[in-house]
This record gives structure tokens, C-alpha cells and sequence, in this order.
């Protein structure tokens, strides 16, 4: 039995070490690139061929698994049958990688024993933290701290705005108010002078001893006509404005509202991990009106479980996973991200997604 091995020091968290160890895409940065085989779903084609200390490409084969600690594969090389073993264990400045290779079968010659293991060192000490750091800078949400100030910055010009506003509404008030009331004091004192031509026959008896009574029944009369007058015209006008305008908005307020456009969503899958993939989902809002109860239903394949969701609130009912979220502005959509893990190399896509009834689009 033939051992070779190689460990490093990496100052970065295990789940992203876990992630360089299981990305198909990642894999091939640093290591070698890697396919699923032709007709064996279950083994992944390692280009190892023209490497120093290999002959052959390498069919590997997940035989244990427990993220993010360790991953065991099953190795043939052409024959040559080994095992290899990664371990992570976490440390203060990040973790430890160890990367253990025994032959179970067949052995490597003196000539190829020392260069497969300087070229495994190096891969581990050299390309993989570069890869590593590269990774690290990709997740960091550079625009984070602008979101916060984006989100404030709307809220002052709201309460700014909403400072102002009464006050130019109660200075219009004020203005109309006092228009109202110039109008109706000039109004009030024009009308008196209509009446006058009606007690303008009573200097004709002037002469007369009856001018006395006849004063005294003028004046009644006057007096009355002329205030009746202003009361009688005051409802007149108002109820004929008042019945006008309301039955208008209630026959408006009754019109049944339209009825809501539905919710749209699109499926896609990145299957460039190794044992598993990221499912996207893309809700649209067609509409006019923003829509707050929307859910997206989407049904696993048998054997694969979700690990993480971006962009969602979720639940989980053995193989179906609800998805729901905040409100979609009118015209506007959401994108939900969620990873899955799946027992084997190639990826399974969902059996069905579905948003209110309706099948989701690329699947």
C-alpha cells in the first residue's frame, strides 16, 4: 500500500473550502477539470492525463460524504485503483485541508510517486487559496452599505415632504377661507338694497295724516321680504350642488374593480456543481398593481434536499418546497436562489414548479 499526502493551512471559513472541493467549475480551477461520465451518472471524469505524476484521466466516485468535513472518493487511473480522502478541520485563522491518496490496487512507480505529490501540494498551496480569495472577493455584496442609504434617503424627502404640505394646504385654506367669507359679507350687504324700490312709495303720502300707519306697515313688510330672501337662497343653491355630486362617486365606487393579472415565473438550472445545483426562479408581475400573496411551489426529485435559499422565505414538506416573499411591485419581478443537494454527480432538475396553479417556464 503506497500513501501520499499533503495538507494546508487556509485562512478561510470550511463551507468555502467545501465549495472548491465540490464545485465542478471550482474543481477545475485548481485541480483539473472534471465531466460526468457518458452513461454512469453516478462518476465524475477527472482531465487529469499530461499532468506530472499521472498517465491516465481519473473516474472518481463519492463513497462518503459529510459537509463540511470530509469527502472520500474512489479513484481508477487505468486500472490503478486508490482511495482518496479530503478532510477539513475548522482552525482559529480559518481551517485545515488534508488530502490523503492510498492505493488499493496496482501501485505508482518511483517515478511517478514524487511528482503526483508535488503536483498535489501545489495545487493545495498555491492555486487553491488563490482560488479561494477569488471566491471570497465574488461573495462579498459590495453594495450593501448603499442600500442602507438608499433606503434612508426616500424616507427624509417623505417626511420633509409631508412637513411642508400641510402647511401650504392650511395656508390655501386659509385663502379660501377668507375669499369665502369677503364673497359672502359682500353678498349680504349688496342684498339689502333690492327691497329699497318696494318702500319707496311711502313718501307719497307724506302730507297725510295716514303716513303713520302707513310706515308702520311698510316697515314689516320689508323686514320680512328681505331676510326670507337670503335664507330661501342659501339652501336653494347647496342641495342642488350637494345631490350632483355625490351620487357621481357613489356610482363610481361601486364599479366592480378589475380583476388581478396573474404572477409569472421562470425556472433555470446551474448544474455546474458536483454533486448537485443552484435552482433559480425569476417571479414577474405583469400587472398594475403590486402583488403581496404570491407563492411559488416547487417539487424535488427523489433523493435531493435543499441546503440554503437566497431571496425568499421557504418551508419544506418532505420532497415540496414553498417559496413565498415580499410584495412585487407592479411591472417589477423577484429572483429567488436555492441550492440542492443531490446524491449524484449529475443534476436532477425539479419535478414540477408551479406559481398559483400555473407551471413555471423553463421546465
Amino acid at each position: 500500500m503506497i500513501e501520499i499526502g499533503a495538507q494546508v493551512d487556509l485562512s478561510h471559513p470550511a463551507e468555502r473550502v467545501w465549495l472548491a472541493l465540490t464545485d465542478r467549475q471550482l474543481l477545475g480551477r485548481w485541480f483539473a477539470e472534471a465531466e460526468t461520465v457518458e452513461g454512469v451518472p453516478d462518476r465524475l471524469l477527472l482531465h487529469t492525463a499530461g499532468l506530472p505524476g499521472f498517465d491516465a484521466n481519473v473516474e472518481v466516485e463519492v463513497t462518503e460524504r459529510q459537509e463540511p468535513d470530509l469527502l472520500v472518493l474512489s479513484c481508477d487511473e487505468a486500472g490503478r485503483l486508490s482511495e482518496l480522502t479530503c478532510t477539513v478541520t475548522a482552525t482559529k485563522q480559518g481551517c485545515r485541508l488534508e488530502l490523503r491518496e492510498v492505493s488499493t490496487h496496482g501501485a505508482w512507480s518511483g517515478e511517478q510517486h514524487e511528482p503526483r505529490e508535488q503536483q498535489l501540494r501545489q495545487a493545495l498551496t498555491v492555486r487553491l487559496p488563490a482560488i479561494l480569495d477569488w471566491l471570497a472577493f465574488q461573495q462579498v455584496d459590495l453594495r450593501r452599505a448603499d442600500g442602507g442609504m438608499t433606503a434612508e434617503l426616500p424616507v427624509l424627502g417623505v417626511r420633509g415632504g409631508a412637513g411642508r404640505n400641510p402647511r401650504r394646504r392650511r395656508t390655501l385654506v386659509a385663502v379660501v377661507a377668507g375669499a369665502v367669507l369677503l364673497a359672502g359679507t359682500a353678498a349680504w350687504v349688496t342684498l339689502p338694497p333690492d327691497p329699497e324700490p318696494v318702500a319707496a312709495p311711502a313718501p307719497a303720502p307724506s302730507a297725510s295724516p295716514t303716513v303713520t300707519p302707513a310706515r308702520s306697515t311698510v316697515a314689516p313688510t320689508a323686514t320680512p321680504s328681505a331676510r326670507p330672501t337670503r335664507v330661501t337662497a342659501s339652501p336653494t343653491t347647496r342641495p342642488s350642488r350637494t345631490p350632483s355630486a355625490k351620487p357621481s362617486r357613489t356610482t363610481e365606487s361601486a364599479a366592480p374593480p378589475p380583476p388581478p393579472t396573474p404572477m409569472t415565473a421562470r425556472y433555470q438550472t446551474d448544474s455546474s456543481r458536483l454533486f448537485g445545483y443552484t435552482g433559480e426562479i425569476v417571479v414577474g408581475n405583469p400587472g398594475t398593481a403590486a402583488v403581496a400573496d404570491w407563492a411559488v411551489v416547487v417539487t424535488l426529485a427523489e433523493g435531493t434536499t435543499v441546503d440554503d435559499v437566497d431571496g425568499a422565505n421557504w418551508r419544506q414538506d418532505k420532497r415540496v418546497i414553498t417559496f413565498t416573499g415580499t410584495a412585487v411591485p407592479a411591472g417589477g419581478s423577484q429572483t429567488i436562489s436555492f441550492d440542492v443537494r443531490d446524491s449524484r454527480p449529475k443534476a436532477r432538475e425539479p419535478e414540477s414548479c408551479t406559481i398559483g396553479g400555473q407551471q413555471c417556464a423553463g421546465l
